[in-house]
């Protein structure tokens, strides 16, 4: 597992050292801090900017530990290229704005420096995936992903939601490249990172990039989700990490079992979804023939209140019923149109 560990915010180089002492000799690779800080208001603390590269070197010199900071611009790139850092990422923010991360890669071409890449505030995965496409095409071969969840209308008990099924989604879409979880951004509190980072790791993904500060409560930015050097040493006590596969026979055995099972259930699935598809252009050409329109808005909401309520009935989850059932309207109307 990549950890990677620090503090939202370089604050002074005393700040810097002191929380990475704390975190030598526990797994760290990588040790963070953020330079450069948007913010929504001007006026808030934006960070100290490039005079902390030599801080974070001193870092490095001291502790043995690579050291990385946000980059949102050209100008950001070229300086932490002339310090000497070890890996950059690319913020929410700027992932959303082509034009900025277009600015990266080209800063980039030419060098072999990691580069981590965090999702789009919103939930984008073409943005997210353009990204990596950018600095790809400009010859950056050493790319991460870092999931720190997504502004929705709906986030939970947590800062930012993580939907998971997005993240698993640019995995698959870039199975050569390690997905990383920003428990901090994702939870928004400190007290929420372990069972975020938990989920990370029952979901097989790659590592952890943490937020720490030496004295966390008088952060100057992030304050609430930032741990301890002695929190995060007590989360990775806390943590179990699974394996990915094992050849053990009873595993081997009943797991085969069990997907022979979804194998059978999806078959039917598939028959099931081609039937109705096939009865939706017979109703294509039945409402035709009767000058009937193809869109029946009523239908539609009285068939989504009751599929609903089975999938509650069923111990579903409603959003799921809603997204499979509206993709399965949006083909059933396709099909009517033919």
């Amino acid at each position: 597992m990549l950890l990677i560990a620090g503090p939202c915010s370089a604050e002074s180089p005393q700040q810097l050292m002191e929380t990475a002492r704390g975190l030598t000799g526990c797994g760290v690779s990588v040790f963070r801090a953020g330079l450069w800080k948007p913010r929504t208001h001007p006026g808030s603390f934006e960070g100290v900017g490039a005079e902390g590269l030599p801080w974070l070197v001193a870092v490095r010199e001291e502790t043995g530990l690579a050291v990385a900071t946000e980059v949102a611009g050209a100008k950001h790139v070229e300086a932490c290229l002339a310090a000497g850092l070890d890996a950059l990422w690319i913020g929410a923010r700027t992932t959303t704005s082509p034009f900025l991360v277009q600015e990266i890669a080209e800063a980039l071409s030419g060098t072999d420096i990691p580069v981590y890449i965090k999702n789009p505030v919103q939930p984008d995965p073409e943005l997210w995936a353009g990204a990596v496409e950018r600095l790809q095409r400009a010859g950056v071969r050493r790319i991460g992903l870092v999931l720190r969840g997504f502004t929705t209308p709906e986030s939970g008990p947590y800062r930012n939601a993580p939907l998971w099924p997005l993240a698993v989604g640019m995995r698959t879409r870039f199975p050569g490249l390690p997905l990383l979880v920003d428990p901090s951004h994702i939870a928004g509190q400190r007290g929420l990172v372990e069972e975020i980072s938990q989920k990370a790791l029952d979901l097989g993904l790659d590592g952890l990039m943490v937020e720490v500060h030496a004295h966390p409560d008088s952060a100057l930015s992030d304050a609430a989700q930032q741990l301890s050097p002695e929190g995060f040493r007590s989360l990775l006590g806390a943590l179990q990490e699974r394996a990915a596969d094992t050849d053990a026979p009873d595993y081997r055995e009943g797991i085969e079992a069990l997907r022979a099972r979804i194998d059978a259930v999806d078959e039917q699935l598939l028959a099931l979804l081609a039937a109705r598809m096939d009865i939706s252009r017979e109703i294509g050409g039945y409402k035709k023939d009767h000058g009937i329109t193809i869109l029946q808005p009523g239908r539609w909401e009285l068939l989504l209140e009751r599929v609903l309520a089975e999938g509650r009935r069923r111990g579903l989850p409603e959003d799921f019923v809603r997204k499979l059932f509206e993709t399965i309207h949006e083909e059933s109307v396709r099909r009517q149109g033919k």
